[in-house]
C-alpha cells in the first residue's frame, strides 16, 4: 500500500522545475513497480522543445482502460524568501503540506498511485489502470503529452476514459469537476507605417493610431454571449509596444499581443477569418500595413454528461456527501490533447495556492482525494 502523503513529499523534494525531471518520475516508478505496474520511461526531444522525461505505466489487462493523467514538472518557486519553508522540502506544518507542486500537481499524482494500490488490494479486476505522466505541462508542452499520445497511437494502445488531476476544487475538496476547457489563441499584431517628425504628421503614417483603431474594433463588440457549456469568449490585450524614446518622432512600427479564450461557438479558422477581416479594414481606412501572427494553444472541448460523468459524480458524493459542480472555466491543460483520444475530465485538489509562494495543501485533502479516486476506480470497473 502506498502512503499518498509520503509519496507527495518525496515528489516535492525533487526540484523538477519544467522541463527538468530531477528524479521525480523515478520516484513515482519505484512506488508503482511493487504494485505490478509496467513502467515505460518515454524521453522525447526535438521540434524546438527542451528534452523531456515522461512515463506511461499500466497494470491489469482486458476490459476498459481508465487513465490517470498528470505532470510532475512545476513552475519556479520564485523568491525563496517569501516561503515559510523550503519550497522543495516537503514540510508538513499545522496539518499542511508545503512545497512547489503540492497543489499543482504532485499530490494528485501521489493520490493516483495510492488509489490504484487500494483498488488492486481488493482483488483481481477486468480492465487496465494507466498513468500517463508528463514532464513539460508547465512549459511549451512540445515533448510531453502530445508525443506521448502519438506513441500510444503508434503502439495501437487505446484509452477509454481519462481523469486529469489538475486542481479543480474551489471551496472544499471534490466540489468541482472540469468537464471542458476554452480554447486559447495568442496573436501578435504588427502595424507598419511611415516614420516622420511629430510636428509634421501629414508627412508620416502613424502606426500607433492604426493599432489603436485595430484594438478599438476588436474590443468594442463581444465575440459572443456564451454557449450552453461555456461562458462568453474573452479577448484581452497583454501588451502594446513601440520602443520609441523620442517625443518628436512618429515611429515606423507598433506591435501588440493579445489572447482569446474562446468557447465552442468558434474554431481557429473562424477566429482567424474574423481577425484578418478587422486587420484588412484597418489597413484600408488608415493606409498602414497590419500583419497578424497566430499561435494556437488549443481548441475548446467539453465532455458531455453521460455514464462516465455519472460514475465520477456518484463516487465524489459517496466520499464527500455532495455531487460536484461541472464547469469549463480556467486556462488550458493537457486535456486539450487527450480529448482527441477519449473523453477527459479534471478532478483534483483546491486551487487556492497553486503557483503561489507557500503553495500548500491540507494533508486531510490528500487523503480524501485518494478516497475519491479509489471510489472512482471501484465504480468504473464495476460498470
Amino acid at each position: 500500500m502506498i502512503d499518498p502523503v509520503a509519496l507527495a513529499q518525496a515528489l516535492i523534494r525533487c526540484p523538477s522545475v519544467t522541463p527538468k525531471d530531477a528524479g521525480a518520475l523515478g520516484v513515482l516508478a519505484e512506488a508503482l513497480t511493487p504494485l505490478g505496474f509496467a513502467c515505460t520511461p518515454l524521453p522525447f526531444t526535438g521540434d524546438g522543445g527542451p528534452a523531456t522525461e515522461n512515463l506511461y505505466a499500466t497494470v491489469g489487462s482486458g476490459g476498459k482502460v481508465f487513465c490517470f493523467a498528470g505532470h510532475t514538472d512545476v513552475v519556479p518557486p520564485g523568491d525563496s524568501g517569501l516561503w515559510k519553508h523550503d519550497p522543495f522540502g516537503g514540510v508538513i506544518a499545522n496539518g499542511l503540506l508545503y512545497g512547489r507542486g503540492a497543489v499543482d500537481m504532485k499530490s494528485a499524482v501521489a493520490c493516483f498511485a495510492a488509489a490504484a494500490g487500494r483498488h488492486l488490494a481488493k482483488g483481481p479486476f477486468k480492465g487496465t489502470i494507466a498513468l500517463l505522466i508528463t514532464g513539460d505541462e508547465e512549459g511549451d508542452a512540445i515533448n510531453g503529452t502530445p508525443k506521448l499520445l502519438r506513441w500510444l497511437q503508434e503502439k495501437t494502445i487505446t484509452l477509454d476514459h481519462c481523469l486529469i488531476g489538475e486542481p479543480s476544487s474551489t471551496v472544499t475538496i471534490g466540489d468541482g469537476i472540469k468537464v471542458g476547457r476554452r480554447g486559447s489563441l495568442n496573436t501578435r499584431v504588427v502595424v507598419e507605417g511611415i516614420q516622420g517628425h511629430a510636428a509634421y504628421p501629414a508627412k508620416a503614417l502613424n502606426p500607433i493610431h492604426a493599432l489603436a483603431e485595430f484594438i478599438c474594433r476588436l474590443t468594442k463588440t463581444p465575440l459572443d454571449a456564451g454557449t450552453a457549456a461555456f461562458e462568453p469568449s474573452t479577448l484581452v490585450f497583454s501588451s502594446v509596444d513601440v520602443g520609441n524614446p523620442a517625443t518628436n518622432v512618429i515611429p515606423a512600427k507598433a506591435t501588440g499581443n493579445f489572447n482569446i479564450r474562446f468557447n465552442d461557438a468558434h474554431s481557429f479558422d473562424t477566429l482567424k477569418d474574423h481577425l484578418t477581416a478587422v486587420a484588412e479594414a484597418v489597413e484600408i481606412e488608415t493606409g498602414a500595413t497590419v500583419t497578424l501572427h497566430f499561435n494556437l494553444s488549443g481548441v475548446s472541448f467539453v465532455t458531455k454528461p453521460g455514464p462516465f460523468t455519472d460514475v465520477l459524480d456518484n463516487a465524489v458524493a459517496a466520499v464527500t456527501g455532495a455531487k460536484p459542480e461541472h464547469s469549463t472555466t480556467g486556462g488550458t491543460s493537457d486535456g486539450r490533447f487527450i480529448k482527441e483520444l477519449c473523453p477527459v475530465v479534471e478532478l483534483g485538489l483546491m486551487n487556492a495556492t497553486m503557483h503561489q509562494a507557500n503553495e500548500c495543501v491540507p494533508v486531510a485533502d490528500i487523503e480524501k482525494l485518494t478516497d475519491i479516486y479509489t471510489a472512482i476506480l471501484g465504480a468504473y470497473f464495476a460498470e
